[in-house]
């Protein structure tokens, strides 16, 4: 080979290299980016601003036709808008404003009613790192969390006030027809279930008759949720 079709070869080579260490570094720089989006959107704080009063949930109603409630876990990450989509899809990669996000939002079951008068409420979120969106739902299967973690509240767009009491914490896989077929689903039955297989279980509040449930995802290689279980007491 002459020295002129060496040359040619060097460079040749050069500028492969070069593509493929340019692609490689674009490959980076776009992942990195969109681990950050996604951070920024599961903690994007500018969403607090439409956070309901008992006496005022006009700004909860301009945030979207969408929007069902807003839900608060007292002492966690856990304080957002609930959604309710046409379908379980809808909200699953939406943020609140209704623009494409991984994070999602925390959506109610499409099958349950807006006003949370049905005895059984699903209400669903992304498990995302750092207690964002549903994540803090992991911590509830340990004893000494779940009896610090108790309370929460829910206010709809109606302006109903609910106290979350929490008396479980169950692992279960996402086709168990008794917690993820709310209308299908009976409390008695239900209760039933979670005295037998959940982890964490105690008695419900007496006149606790409606109950919710918040489910997560355990990762993206099972059907496996994590889900907590609380009743839903009028606030007066």
């Amino acid at each position: 080979m002459s020295r002129k079709a060496i040359i040619i070869l060097d460079k040749t080579v050069d500028r492969i290299v070069l593509a493929v260490s340019l692609l490689f570094f674009l490959i980076c720089f776009y992942a990195m980016f969109d681990a950050v989006m996604v951070y920024y959107n599961a903690n994007d704080s500018s969403i607090l601003k439409y956070k309901p009063t008992l006496n005022d949930t006009s700004a909860l109603q301009e945030l979207s036709d969408d929007a069902v409630a807003w839900l608060t876990i007292d002492n966690t990450n856990i304080d957002y808008p609930v959604m309710q989509g046409k379908d379980n899809s809808e909200y699953l990669n939406r943020n609140p404003y209704g623009k494409y996000s991984l994070s999602g939002s925390i959506f109610l079951d499409s099958r349950c009613d807006n006003e949370f008068n049905d005895i059984y409420s699903l209400i669903y979120g992304h498990h995302m790192d750092y207690g964002s969106m549903f994540g803090a739902l992991d911590n509830f299967i340990k004893p000494d969390f779940f009896n610090e973690h108790k309370k929460g509240t829910l206010i709809t767009i109606g302006g109903t006030g609910y106290q979350i009491d929490f008396f479980a914490c169950i692992k279960a896989p996402a086709n168990e027809e008794i917690i993820f077929n709310p209308i299908r689903s009976k409390n008695n039955s239900l209760l039933d279930y979670l005295q037998q297989n959940a982890e964490i279980y105690e008695q419900p509040l007496e006149g606790g008759e409606h109950i919710i449930a918040l489910s997560t995802c355990q990762s993206a290689e099972t059907i496996e949720r994590m889900i907590v279980f609380g009743t839903l007491t009028p606030i007066k």
